[in-house]
């Protein structure tokens, strides 16, 4: 079981790539936070990671609150908003400009991206892509805590040239449509965020803590791998610890340790999340959905359900296929 992939799934991660630009400096772009927009340009989710892909040229690039520096961006780079934070672009660092609202939709009557052209003065010209993964922030999606507010993928690293070139081919077939174009975006997003989120646990230091360093501890991550293969297995600390290999104590003190929270919750946490995917096939009941990630019964289950997300299983139901149907 590859625990990474199965929370990808499992979150429903979803890429869109929004903006083909062409800007020539001196330019600034400004991009509000995602909780302002992703009801317009993820509708089906309810969170949003932006990102941004530099195809040629350069800027600075800066979360709106400006309480981290800004990092330069060059050809090839890409830089991810894991938080859906506002954020500005600018070849003048520091500058700031107003997000301009009208922009951010889905359109019905055509494939995405737009393309935008005219940012900014005559000087040397930039090109880059602007995007969105959406995906399930309830009941339980680890991946957004374990990484930082601002996660930059250079060109230089294992996958960003590739993808960068695999984007650009994409892009020109845009520019003369072929059927399935926007599909072939959106699944390139996806492969360089995994591609950024893979590189990011291998610059993790040794003595760092969260999730994804977990995955890559030897006996929490066989714990992980077991929870993930089997959540609906009357998994007990003791059954796990043995499993693993380790004493009842170490096994919970090294999981809460590594991970954050201690290995019952997690695994009660990813249940539902399991839970929840499978409430999307409406031919499944909700007693059926609870058994297959091992509750007992459908009272236990409502209330878990309830406590996490804050509404029982059948209205989150109801309310999910309303989002996909708009």
């Amino acid at each position: 079981m590859d625990v990474l992939s199965d929370v990808l799934s499992a979150v429903r991660l979803t890429g869109a790539v929004y903006f083909d630009v062409r800007a020539r400096e001196p330019w600034v772009a400004e991009t509000p936070a995602t909780t302002r927009i992703c009801a317009n340009v993820m509708p089906a989710f309810e969170h949003a990671i932006s990102f941004h892909i530099m195809l040629d040229g350069w800027c600075w690039a800066q979360l709106a609150d400006e309480s981290e520096p800004p990092v330069k961006l060059e050809n090839g780079d890409a830089v991810i908003f894991i938080g859906g934070e506002g954020h500005f672009m600018s070849t003048e660092q520091g500058k700031r400009a107003e997000p301009m609202m009208d922009l951010y939709y889905k359109p019905t009557d055509r494939a995405l991206p737009f393309l935008l052209n005219g940012l900014g003065g005559t000087g040397k010209e930039t090109r880059f892509v602007c995007g969105y993964l959406g995906c399930d922030a309830r009941p339980y999606n680890p991946i957004l805590d374990a990484l930082p507010r601002m996660l930059v993928v250079k060109a230089s690293s294992k996958g960003g040239r590739l993808t960068h070139d695999l984007i650009r081919i994409a892009l020109e077939e845009h520019e003369t449509p072929v059927a399935g174009g926007e599909t072939i975006l959106s699944k390139l997003s996806e492969l360089m965020f995994l591609q950024a989120v893979r590189e990011y646990i291998e610059t993790l230091p040794s003595e760092a803590k969260g999730w994804l360093s977990g995955l890559r501890d030897r006996h929490v991550g066989a714990a992980l791998t077991l929870m993930h293969s089997k959540p609906s297995e009357a998994w007990t600390l003791d059954t796990l610890a043995r499993e693993i290999g380790l004493s009842r104590s170490a096994f919970a003190e090294r999981f809460t340790d590594l991970v954050g929270s201690p290995p019952m919750q997690y695994l009660g946490n990813w249940r539902l999340q399991r839970a929840a995917r499978l409430l999307e096939n409406q031919s499944l009941s909700i007693a059926q959905a609870a058994a297959e990630v091992g509750y007992e019964s459908e009272a236990a289950f409502n209330r878990a359900f309830k406590k996490r997300v804050g509404k029982p299983p059948g209205a989150w139901r109801k309310a999910r296929f309303s989002a996909a149907a708009a």
